[in-house]
């Protein structure tokens, strides 16, 4: 059933039935021909990822396969290509394009990068993470070259439930960092708190932050809460693999073992000051938002929670009770 609900105009029939009930774990869709896209691997011999992994092939091979949607990064239209080529980043010695998602992990998947082209000496060096520096973007080269790649070099990214990862930005930008308070909080608080006195952007609830995103444009959307799909145009770019933020450290080895990285080099451990989003914080925001104002939202991430399979958010009475 989900499969056919892909393939078809209705898609946003999902919200209707997920946001009252908890969608469960999704099953690969039935047998009827092989998909273009990579299988899961020799060596990731668990069941239950063997079984993510294909109904990940498979739905973004449905949905991906409709007349309308793109086939290649030149089907793009040029806002959506810089968008996804400025996010692929390349290394041209292990031949690998990483297409990297804010708050999916993405600053030690970019310290890998630099200790592979010899920036950095370990992925252990304490540093402020420069995002621009001794990196490879795959929108600084020219057409021929980033042909090349696309069709030559294995490609991956990392993925997330989307709502842990909207909840995990709103939580760092809002609440940590001064930039964002005065970019886009002073402006939040303006717009959507009635009567509210001036604000300095740190006080901005979770649900004025789904407000502001409710009215945002996804393509003009900061990358911190832009879709991944927006990101990283999974049918315009066919990955070779979709790693999982909550399986981060095996996927990242897989990934690693697959570009025959050194064996030194490993996935950095989570900094001993991240505070990361657990399932009763998730809980704890979504059932203190309006349940009206979430429904509205999620079709600007339904094809993130189709494409990468994973459950609309439970808001029910029954679940918010708990």
């Amino acid at each position: 059933m989900f499969a056919v609900i892909l393939a078809s105009s209705g898609l946003l029939l999902m919200i209707e039935r997920g946001i009252l009930a908890e969608v469960g774990p999704l099953q690969p869709a039935v047998a009827g021909g092989e998909t273009p896209r990579r299988r899961i691997a020799a060596g990731h011999d668990d069941l239950e990822q063997q079984v993510l992994q294909d109904t990940r092939n498979r739905t973004i091979s449905a949905v991906c396969g409709q007349r309308a949607m793109p086939r290649s990064v030149w089907d793009l239209t040029p806002s959506q290509r810089r968008t996804v080529l400025k996010h692929l980043l390349v290394s041209d010695k292990y031949h690998f394009l990483y297409c990297y998602v804010p708050k999916v992990a993405c600053s030690n998947w970019k310290r890998i990068l630099k200790v592979l082209g010899g920036a950095l000496e370990s992925v252990d060096v304490k540093l402020k993470m420069d995002h621009k520096s001794d990196l490879v973007f795959l929108g600084d080269m020219k057409p021929d070259e980033i042909r090349y790649r696309l069709k030559n070099y294995y490609k991956f990214l990392f993925v997330r439930n989307p709502m842990e990862r909207l909840l995990s930005a709103y939580r760092n930008k809002f609440g940590e960092i001064k930039e964002y308070q005065l970019k886009y909080g002073v402006e939040i608080v303006k717009r959507y708190r009635k009567n509210g006195a001036p604000s300095a952007g740190d006080d901005v609830t979770f649900s004025e932050f789904l407000h502001y995103l409710l009215d945002e444009e996804t393509e003009r959307m900061n990358e911190h809460w832009m879709p991944i799909y927006n990101l990283c145009q999974p049918c315009a770019v066919r990955y070779d693999f979709i790693g999982s933020y909550e399986r981060l450290n095996a996927d990242a080895n897989y990934v690693l073992e697959q570009v025959r990285s050194p064996s030194f080099i490993r996935f950095p451990e989570r900094q001993s000051w991240y505070k990361p989003v657990t399932a009763e914080t998730l809980h704890y925001y979504l059932c203190n938002t309006q349940r009206r104002l979430i429904k509205e939202l999620l079709p600007k991430y339904i094809l993130d929670f189709s494409l990468f399979a994973y459950p609309l958010p439970n808001i029910t009475s029954e679940y918010c009770r708990q």
